[in-house]
């Protein structure tokens, strides 16, 4: 069928869809709707999608609302789950490209802890098992998920290079309730960005979010979270309403490194979806989420939150992480144990920085002007020390 004559379903359909796969009814409250809503009609009229892009993204937006529907039958069948505490978890800020991404693998080294892994983000129901997580098949697709990623974006592994059993951050619990950074990464949905950056309501969101991993550890302790999200900067009152007890660390770097890095990223992603990426357009759309978020989270550390954060800046972090990671156990009250730091060392040593090449990539091709970027993110640079080049 070609572009013309291809019929976009709404979101109605796509609930239907999704119901049909699952067998099941109850999507749990209604807080997903407006998100879903804005979401698809955004995507209808503005995205570009290729033929294969809409059957992508509606099959996405499927697996999410699926997902929804089997996390609130666990819960129907099981409502003790919800007497599962989240107690101060550990939760990470830093803006991508900022060595979060290490600093979360580092922490998920340490056996007494609970992260989110990839395979159980990507399919948390039914919910892991102590006795079996280590054989679970979601692992192996997983893997499977991973080497089609490589194959269809083989620049991905210098980007955020990924396992199936290492940490994920939570958006796809956020995409199941309609408000998450994932849309974005790889659509052209500049109505739905507007809404999500500026009017969307977070704390059902991260109430859901919170309802998932009560899930995964009612069966698979320990609950001790590390968790990571970038886009939690933006909405950081609204996380503090669900995760009043939360403790934080936030990367820091030069904004002229960060910013053209991801923008490249959401263009890899996107290119995938569409024949016509503005590539000026997500320069400017992540500039103004990462200005927004950064702004928000300053306001929320100088409300008197500021005990609660722990700052790890690019430069030392890369050169030597273990003393970073030593402060920040110290930070948390907690003992750095010999099996845990050794088990860091041996990632460290087995997954060395641009172990799969370096990432290239041009500012100018997205109209980035480095001078004036950094004279933007003065605000935020000052604030916290970060040097420039």
């Amino acid at each position: 069928m070609s572009e013309q004559t291809r019929r976009k379903s709404d979101a109605a359909e796509l609930m239907a869809r999704a119901k049909a796969a699952t067998s099941l009814e109850n999507f749990g409250e209604d807080s997903f709707r407006e998100g879903l809503e804005l979401l698809v009609a955004s995507a209808n009229a503005e995205a570009r999608f290729t033929e294969m892009g809409q059957a992508a993204f509606e099959a996405q937006v499927v697996d999410y609302l699926s997902g929804r529907l089997q996390v609130e039958d666990w819960y129907a069948r099981h409502p003790e789950i919800d007497e599962q505490q989240i107690v101060a978890p550990l939760i990470g800020l830093g803006l991508p490209r900022t060595g979060s991404t290490a600093l979360s693998c580092l922490l998920a080294e340490d056996p007494a802890i609970r992260y989110l892994r990839n395979w159980e983000a990507v399919q948390p129901c039914p919910p892991p098992e102590t006795a079996t997580q280590h054989a679970d098949p979601r692992i192996e697709k997983a893997k499977q998920v991973l080497e089609r990623r490589d194959r269809l974006f083989p620049r991905m592994k210098t980007m955020v290079p990924s396992t199936a059993t290492g940490p994920m951050e939570c958006q796809t619990f956020m995409g199941q309730d309609f408000k998450s950074q994932i849309f974005q990464a790889f659509a052209h949905i500049p109505s739905y960005v507007e809404w999500f950056n500026n009017k969307a309501d977070l704390v059902p969101t991260y109430r859901h979010v919170k309802r998932v991993l009560k899930l995964l550890q009612w069966r698979c302790p320990p609950t001790n979270w590390r968790l990571k999200n970038p886009t939690n900067i933006l909405f950081i009152d609204a996380l503090d309403q669900v995760f009043p007890d939360a403790r934080y660390w936030m990367t820091h770097r030069d904004i002229a490194s960060v910013l053209p890095s991801v923008a490249d990223l959401y263009f890899e992603l996107s290119k995938a979806y569409s024949d016509d990426v503005d590539k000026a357009y997500i320069a400017r759309q992540n500039a103004d989420w990462t200005e927004l978020g950064l702004r928000r989270v300053i306001a929320f550390r100088e409300k008197g939150n500021d005990h609660r954060f722990f700052d790890i800046h690019f430069a030392p972090f890369q050169k030597d992480p273990f003393p970073v990671m030593a402060e920040l156990y110290r930070f948390l009250g907690e003992d750095l144990s010999e099996e845990a730091l050794a088990r860091m060392k041996a990632w460290r040593q087995n997954t060395p920085r641009d172990k799969h090449g370096a990432h290239t990539y041009d500012p100018a091709e997205f109209g980035i002007d480095l001078v004036a970027l950094r004279e933007r993110f003065q605000f935020y640079s000052k604030r916290f020390n970060v040097k420039t080049a």
